[in-house]
């Protein structure tokens, strides 16, 4: 059986999953923030090969042509494809297309719509062969993917960003990157209602890392203020957010303003759920299949929907030390089961 790397390319981090002998062995995440130049995604694999060497046949799927530094979507994909072809040798790629299966770098231009921003679909697709029925969750650091499936098959109503974004099937809210002046306009502090300052303060990131939640090796982005990943410093930076310094407000009033700060993402992602389940397609007893770094958030979310709670690393065949890891970065997981598959 050859060996595959799945790839997930990303606007702010490049994810690599090796598969060998039918399980993944490895795997690698590494921050390739796009905003700051294309130069990243290139630094950024030459890190990823150098950690996982090279494979008989690589797949990829992205995200990173929503980057900005893209004038459009068309332009991304072309973009990506052109670059993952110059650093994984074309002749041993493809591209993952949705419905469509996976497709050569020559192709890349007639699939661009089924291309862009696939990712999420090549994880449901994986969870679709283990669970009949299903509501697939996918947190990650920046978005949360809310996938049904149904008979076996994935049931989206939507394929693109904007129109998951519309059916409750993609929500803007992530363990790590979230700016958490841009989920809610009012929190609880003092006994009162206060407004966030409207700038970049903090992550989400910072919340759960003060809540003891966040799990380690998930932050791989810089903090706002350029200041350590420590709960003091996280502490500082929430302060920050609502206009105080930290050396002004008690630890404990702040931890519990993270504490909100966490139910009010979690809701915004409930709320997404039971819109997706509004449809109507998925029995009681199906249950959450949870992915991504943010799947302790995902088990609480299966406990308000009332349903069991099935982690997406009991679908993946993987050495057991990188099967946490390798259900963090779901997507090029799957990618490369889904080519394996295909012999």
């Amino acid at each position: 059986m050859p060996s595959i790397i799945g790839w997930d390319i990303g606007g702010a981090h490049l994810k690599a999953a090796r598969l060998e002998g039918g399980r993944i062995v490895d795997v690698v995440q590494i921050a390739s923030p796009l905003w700051l130049g294309l130069a990243e995604l290139g630094r950024a694999f030459a890190a990823a090969k150098a950690a996982l060497g090279p494979a008989d046949f690589n797949v990829a799927t992205m995200t990173a042509e929503l980057s900005d530094v893209f004038a459009d979507r068309t332009i991304g994909v072309a973009a990506i494809a052109e670059i993952a072809s110059r650093e994984l040798v074309s002749q041993k790629l493809l591209f993952y297309a949705g419905n469509f299966g996976f497709v050569g770098a020559d192709a890349v231009a007639e699939k661009i719509e089924a291309i862009a921003s696939a990712n999420w679909h090549a994880s449901a697709a994986l969870a679709a062969r283990h669970c009949q029925e299903a509501l697939f969750v996918d947190m990650g650091s920046t978005t949360t993917d809310i996938i049904p499936i149904h008979a076996g098959q994935i049931a989206a109503r939507g394929y693109s960003d904007a129109e998951r974004m519309a059916y409750g099937e993609l929500v803007y809210a992530g363990v790590v990157r979230s700016l958490l002046m841009a989920g809610v306009r009012l929190v609880p502090f003092a006994g009162r209602w206060v407004p966030l300052m409207n700038e970049w303060f903090a992550h989400a990131s910072d919340v759960y890392r003060i809540l003891g939640e966040l799990p380690e090796g998930a932050d791989h982005m810089q903090t706002a203020d350029g200041q350590p990943k420590t709960i003091e410093a996280s502490l500082a930076r929430l302060a920050r957010q609502i206009g105080h310094d930290a050396k002004d407000v008690s630890a404990s009033a702040l931890t519990q303003l993270a504490r909100f700060f966490a139910e009010a993402q979690l809701r915004e992602i409930t709320d997404g759920a039971h819109l997706v389940l509004s449809h109507g397609r998925l029995e009681a007893e199906a249950p959450v299949v949870g992915a991504g770094v943010g799947r302790f958030v995902v088990r609480k979310l299966a406990d308000r929907l009332a349903r069991p709670y099935v982690d997406f690393d009991e679908m993946i065949p993987a050495l057991p030390e990188v099967r946490q890891k390798a259900g963090d970065c779901a997507p090029a997981s799957a990618v490369a089961l889904l080519a394996a598959a295909l012999g």
